[in-house]
């Protein structure tokens, strides 16, 4: 495993996906934002993995989803 400031990558990791389920439980949307190449949508697959229901992601390197995403509030309306 890779070091982060004297942590695990799995631990920091671990922490991440905490905070984002309790922004879940509190908004309905969610946007995980960085530089490139940091581990996003990676992030965000391991979330949809731990969650029981119907969850949704967009990744805006994919075109489909930023052509989607150029109208949030149509993309947004029936999630």
């Amino acid at each position: 495993m890779h070091r982060i400031q004297g942590m695990t990558k799995g631990l920091v990791r671990a922490r991440e996906l905490e905070a984002l389920e309790k922004r879940l439980r509190a908004h309905p949307v969610v946007a995980i934002l960085g530089a490139r190449q940091v581990g996003k949508t990676t992030l965000a697959r391991q979330l949809v993995a731990r969650r029981a229901g119907a969850t949704h992601f967009f990744d805006a390197e994919r075109a489909e989803d930023a052509t989607t995403l150029a109208q949030p509030e149509l993309a947004l309306r029936g999630l």
